[in-house]
């Protein structure tokens, strides 16, 4: 039984960050951070064995369902995401807080700039807002990967 919640708690957690999109908030920009894009991101950068390597692609299939992202925006984006990261942390070979954040900077840019090629016309002024959600999911994915190790940390202890 705590192996397979040991397999499941990424997994979960990941969803649960999708699940944030319900939340009634009330807003007149799309500020709010992809939770679930920074979870995964999290837990790829700071346990990389947590989650295999095709996890990414059903994530995002399950965050399109539930965010109203156009059906296969994150599909293709997450997975494309997790890659980078891998082939970034492999390249750069240091392993510290600064590295981390900054390859997760470049994802989480990369990501949300996908996403609004694919969500919007190119002729929509949601650049400032897309500038916005860009920042506020940089500066809060600290504070995800501090949750994300404490989570690893009673899922492995």
């Amino acid at each position: 039984m705590a192996g397979n919640r040991a397999r499941l708690l990424p997994w979960t957690s990941v969803m649960a960050g999708s699940l944030v999109t319900i939340l009634p908030l009330g807003a007149t920009l799309p500020l709010l951070p992809p939770m679930g894009l920074l979870m995964l991101l999290a837990w790829r950068l700071l346990a990389p064995l947590a989650l295999r390597l095709w996890a990414p692609a059903l994530l995002g299939f399950f965050d399109d369902l539930v965010s109203g992202q156009p059906l296969g925006s994150a599909t293709l984006l997450w997975p494309l995401a997790y890659f980078l990261v891998d082939a970034l942390e492999a390249r750069s070979g240091v392993r510290d807080f600064w590295t981390t954040w900054a390859i997760a900077t470049v994802a989480i840019a990369l990501v949300l700039a996908g996403g609004r090629i694919v969500a919007t016309p190119i002729t929509a002024h949601v650049d400032i807002a897309l500038a916005f959600q860009v920042v506020i999911a940089v500066f809060v994915f600290p504070l995800v990967a501090r949750f994300v190790a404490w989570v690893d940390l009673r899922r492995v202890g």
